[in-house]
């Protein structure tokens, strides 16, 4: 299973890992995904999606 989230499609971001010399060496920034139970379509379903697309979603949930 791949590490994108299925709300807003986040992936992992790459980069140099910087040592004190300054050598660069690749690394990878992974998203926080989280599996979450929610209904779509009317059906139950287990969904990995980043802990900032839930923060976001329960916030929008408040506001109405």
């Amino acid at each position: 299973m791949s590490r994108v989230c299925a709300v807003s499609g986040k992936k992992a971001l790459s980069g140099n890992r910087r040592s004190h010399s300054l050598r660069a060496t690749r690394r990878k920034w992974n998203v926080n995904l989280q599996k979450v139970h929610m209904v779509i379509d009317g059906k139950p379903q287990t969904v990995r999606i980043s802990a900032r697309a839930m923060k976001s979603l329960k916030a929008g949930k408040k506001a109405v």
